[in-house]
């Protein structure tokens, strides 16, 4: 028997070991009653959405969800490399290297220090500012206007590198890095993923180059989102346990341990997913995760990073009322001008209420959000959306569902270049 038609029967069979008949059952989880019958007997096939439900209200450990799930692609999905190969964005290899090793040389006399003047080179504080300002840009601009910008940038600090003085070398290379990285993530926003992948390991090789042996790792975590974003739940925790060896900052193992924590919710592995989520709150929280380099690695609008993937999980673990406690708490932390932050959480919000049965006050959330999406497109964000309006779909009674369908209907639907 495939594991789809053996959904029904073995929700069934736990149903009724936990006492519940099917009326109390369908309305502890918000759904129809006739809705789980026609699931349990075969008719209807439950989403991955149902599964993780049925799955943390009756502690079946995953089971339920494993059994609607498709199963992962091989083995090696969490050890590939990004697209090797001549691309559109890569920075200049040879440049890159021989900038490097000149760079290696000088960390000997000026290891650890990041600080650049003026007078070692002009132009290197005016495009650090630059980044600042761009990072922040990208909170409320679309991807694709920030892209060809970055790209240039990165090209242009990674061939000053090439040139600049044996002193300079390694903080260009450094922020030449740093600029890839962002890239990446611009480009992942902007639905290209291969982009993304080419971005961030260009990143890491920057950064080897620069004398930084740890943004590598970092772009490991980068790449494990990516296969999150995919449903690739293998892939995404053994990515991110390759980000958190006892050597690298506690700010990127933090960082790793709590994509691996998203990993595990994903497949409704509840144990392990909080197990993580306990040591990433360990690690950025200590002083060496705060004190550490700047530009600050990963999200610097989010002040508890642990909070808030503990939000994030609890509603992939099947709990959403925990999820919509924790993500409300934390969303109002958020700086008003981050939109692009504010949108991803947001409607991972308003998803929880949903999922609640809070509908009305899930619609308001969304409904405030779409206004802003035109400004911050984000195909990863898009992902959640698109959840939500599954999730809505099963209240079409409801008057803020039918209200808030045209919005929701225009930011999905497909972009026209």
């Amino acid at each position: 028997m495939s594991t789809t038609l053996r959904f029904g029967p073995e929700l069934r069979r736990l149903r009724g070991e936990a006492g519940l008949t099917l009326t109390e059952f369908s309305v502890a989880l918000n759904y129809d009653k006739g809705h789980i019958s026609k699931v349990e007997r075969g008719e209807r096939s439950a989403s991955p959405e149902l599964a993780r439900r049925c799955d943390a209200f009756l502690g079946a450990d995953g089971e339920l969800q494993r059994l609607v799930t498709r199963p992962e692609a091989d083995s090696d999905s969490g050890t590939a490399e990004p697209p090797a190969g001549p691309s559109r964005w890569l920075v200049g290899r040879r440049a890159v290297l021989s900038a490097g090793t000149g760079a290696l040389i000088d960390l000997g006399l000026k290891r650890g220090s990041q600080a650049l003047s003026s007078a070692d080179d002009p132009l290197l504080p005016s495009f650090r500012m630059q980044f600042d300002q761009l990072r922040k840009l990208g909170q409320s601009t679309t991807p694709k206007v920030l892209l060809p910008l970055l790209e240039t940038q990165t090209r242009m600090i990674a061939g000053l590198a090439a040139d600049a003085r044996s002193v300079s070398r390694a903080p260009a290379l450094l922020l030449a890095s740093r600029f890839a990285e962002f890239t990446g993530w611009m480009a992942q926003e902007a639905g290209d993923s291969d982009a993304a992948l080419g971005w961030t390991g260009e990143a890491a090789e920057l950064a080897r180059a620069g004398g930084d042996p740890y943004l590598g790792s970092y772009a490991l975590v980068r790449r494990a989102l990516v296969t999150m974003y995919g449903g690739d739940a293998a892939g995404t925790v053994a990515l991110a346990r390759r980000a958190q060896s006892s050597e690298l900052p506690p700010r990127i193992r933090g960082l790793a341990a709590q994509r691996e924590a998203q990993g595990h919710a994903l497949v409704g592995n509840e144990v392990d997913c909080l197990r993580s989520l306990d040591r990433a709150r360990e690690l950025l929280a200590s002083d060496d995760a705060r004190d550490g380099a700047e530009p600050v690695i990963g999200t610097s609008h989010v002040s508890d990073p642990a909070a808030m993937s503990t939000g994030w999980c609890l509603h992939d673990l099947g709990r959403p009322k925990a999820a919509a406690e924790v993500l409300d708490r934390e969303y109002r932390r958020l700086p008003p001008h981050a939109l692009r932050t504010r949108a991803r959480y947001g409607f991972r919000r308003s998803l929880a209420h949903a999922a609640s049965g809070e509908v009305e006050h899930a619609c308001a959330i969304a409904g405030d959000l779409l206004d802003v999406m035109p400004a911050v497109p984000s195909a990863t964000v898009n992902s959640d959306v698109r959840r939500l309006a599954r999730e809505l779909s099963r209240f079409r009674s409801s008057r803020a569902v039918r209200d808030l369908q045209p919005a929701l209907a225009r930011v999905l639907a497909p972009a026209h270049d």
